[in-house]
């Protein structure tokens, strides 16, 4: 599938079957993670693979958006390892994090598991509940898994180009 077909077709998963993914697929996708460009290559990422029943349990307690995925990838960052740009005012953990998280996003979407971007929980206690150190931010939970059978796609209009881009 060329990549331009692979963001058109991709969608978020709202409703899994229960499917378990597979060992293939999970390394799959984090290995897509792993190799994602990170500022200065600190590479301050850190991915929580959720798959237990207690573990899930936990995330269904974070947040109502689980939706039935079979597994739950909780992707941090180290706060203590980020690069600082000038001016001070921000740094590179959020977008680094994010630039991961895309990554496996698109690598799950291009081998046929279905995935759903959360951020629909509080950070803290996230990292609370899950037992997290201090030094971790936690950005999102990306839910992976095989839709149900209804596949009950969520298209959203997408504005055109001409309302999202200016040339300068």
């Amino acid at each position: 599938m060329k990549f331009s077909e692979l963001v058109a077709e991709r969608y978020s998963c709202k409703a899994y079957s229960g499917q378990k993914i597979t060992d293939e697929e999970l390394n799959t996708i984090l290995e897509a993670g792993r190799l994602a460009p990170t500022a200065k290559n600190l590479q301050e990422q850190h991915v929580y693979v959720v798959q237990s029943e207690e573990g899930l349990a936990k995330i269904d307690k974070l947040t109502p958006c689980r939706y039935g995925a079979s597994t739950v990838l909780v992707v941090a960052y180290d706060k203590n390892n980020v690069f600082v740009y000038p001016g001070e005012k921000r740094d590179s953990g959020i977008e680094d994090a994010s630039i991961v998280a895309t990554h496996m996003m698109l690598a799950a979407a291009s081998i046929g598991v279905d995935s759903c971007w959360i951020n629909f929980f509080n950070p803290d206690e996230a990292k609370s509940v899950l037992g997290l150190p201090d030094c971790e931010e936690v950005l999102m939970f990306l839910d992976l898994g095989h839709a149900n059978e209804k596949k009950e796609k969520i298209v959203k209009h997408r504005k055109e180009l001409s309302e999202t881009v200016s040339h300068l």
